[in-house]
């Protein structure tokens, strides 16, 4: 049988001094018994608040693929990152190739301005729990992804998401803001008088705020960017309020940056601010 590759990410004690955050694309390889001799990985990490979370797809080509969700930390003093898949989220393999639950074990480097991960990886089959022919990889930081971009979203709401149809409206682009912090902390108030206006917010079509009523009090949303990527948010009205339209202060904060944005949404569009994150 042969065995298809899946990866995940881990690692212990943590201070961050590089910059793990973005898109990693490259190579692995593995010794016989695999599906392929050589893959294509593509890591999507997301590091905030000392955690390391994101997606991974391993690929021969982008129509042969799984995609698997990761946690990993990193130790910063010998620049050693584990990685360890925990699940997977979406498979398109052939039907003879099993898939393979990876382990990496990483070291960064910085040359010249090259950042890349190096390392090996050993894992298991999926069904069976059989060891997988191990291997090596070697992966480097790319501003572009082979894949979609994933914002990270709980269970809670991705489950919310997969039921809930809401009526097609137009966009309404409002703003582009260019930040240069990939941490970013949006605060959502009603903007004048509390009517019990409702929103629903989504960020790259994913949903992140589900029929929350706008107060004095904030409604808080926190996404990590990736550079060179844009971000789309969109507020989409669940009611116009007793005082229409339904109209929203947002607060944008990141790094030392901070910008106020009114939005305003109706049963025929939705608000919508662009995000770009460009490193300084």
């Amino acid at each position: 049988m042969r065995f298809w590759l899946l990866l995940i990410i881990v690692c212990p004690g943590l201070v961050f001094s590089e910059d793990l955050n973005g898109i990693w694309k490259g190579t692995l390889t593995q010794e016989p018994g695999g599906c392929y001799p050589k893959y294509f990985l593509e890591i999507q990490i997301n590091f905030a608040d000392n955690n390391i979370t994101g997606k991974v797809y391993d690929y021969y080509d982008t129509s042969k693929f799984v995609k698997l969700g990761f946690t990993g930390k990193y130790n910063p003093l010998n620049h050693r990152l584990v990685l360890i898949e925990n699940k997977v989220l979406h498979s398109q393999i052939p039907a003879d190739c099993v898939p393979c639950i990876k382990t990496y074990s990483l070291t960064y480097s910085n040359k010249n301005g090259e950042e890349t991960l190096e390392g090996d990886w050993k894992g298991y089959t999926s069904e069976k729990k059989i060891a997988c022919p191990p291997g090596k990889l070697i992966l480097k930081k790319s501003l572009y992804s082979d894949f979609p971009v994933d914002i990270e979203q709980n269970d809670e709401l991705a489950e919310i998401q997969k039921k809930i149809h809401l009526e097609k409206r137009t966009v309404d682009l409002k703003k582009t803001i260019v930040v240069d912090s990939p941490k970013i902390k949006l605060a959502f108030y009603d903007d004048a008088t509390i009517d019990n206006d409702t929103i629903t917010v989504f960020v790259n079509n994913k949903l992140l705020l589900y029929r929350q009523c706008l107060t004095e009090k904030p409604l808080n949303i926190n996404f990590n960017a990736f550079a060179g990527t844009p971000y789309e948010l969109i507020m989409y009205a669940d009611n116009l309020g007793s005082i229409p339209p339904n109209t929203a202060l947002m607060v944008v904060t990141t790094g030392n940056q901070k910008f106020e944005i009114y939005l305003s949404s109706t049963e025929q569009k939705s608000a919508a601010v662009r995000f770009i994150y460009k490193p300084k």
